[in-house]
């Protein structure tokens, strides 16, 4: 993503670039990740959407279910559905690929989750922006935290 993200950038091996501008024209483009149906999704904030575009460039935008969540980091997870971070939710975020969105809020206040990655244990793993933790969340939707537990020197 590029130019603040305005949209979708593609850069093929010999250096030649392509850009797919954004429907929403907004500037909220943030995380992205290879979808299990092939096409590429990505995050974008400002309108509390996640996007999908194919290797052609289609776009097609879904609204998240916590209008003011403000998706930020992205993963596949081992269920076949895109699992994304609610920054102000605080929550953790499913959609699947047909775009049905659900919202599972993280325990912690203030907590401003923010990337995530699929684990090896099947689960998915985020980090707490605002409280310091990282949490764990299953394809159930049951979350753990773990607190920090080295102080900064």
């Amino acid at each position: 993503m590029f130019a603040g993200g305005l949209y979708i950038g593609r850069i093929t091996t010999a250096g030649v670039m392509t850009h797919y501008p954004l429907p929403s024209g907004s500037i909220g483009a943030s995380g992205i990740t290879a979808g299990p149906d092939g096409a590429l999704w990505f995050t974008e904030s400002t309108n509390f959407q996640i996007g999908r575009i194919t290797t052609a460039g289609a776009i097609t935008m879904f609204p998240v279910s916590n209008q003011n969540g403000f998706p930020d980091g992205i993963a596949a997870g081992p269920d076949g559905a895109l699992w994304f971070t609610e920054w102000d939710g605080p929550g953790i975020g499913r959609i699947t690929t047909s775009g049905a969105a659900t919202t599972y809020p993280v325990p912690t206040a203030n907590a401003y989750p923010s990337a995530i990655v699929r684990g090896p244990d099947g689960a998915l793993w985020f980090t707490e922006f605002g409280s310091g933790k990282i949490g764990r969340i299953t394809t159930g939707g049951a979350i753990a935290e773990f607190p920090k537990t080295v102080e900064n020197p």
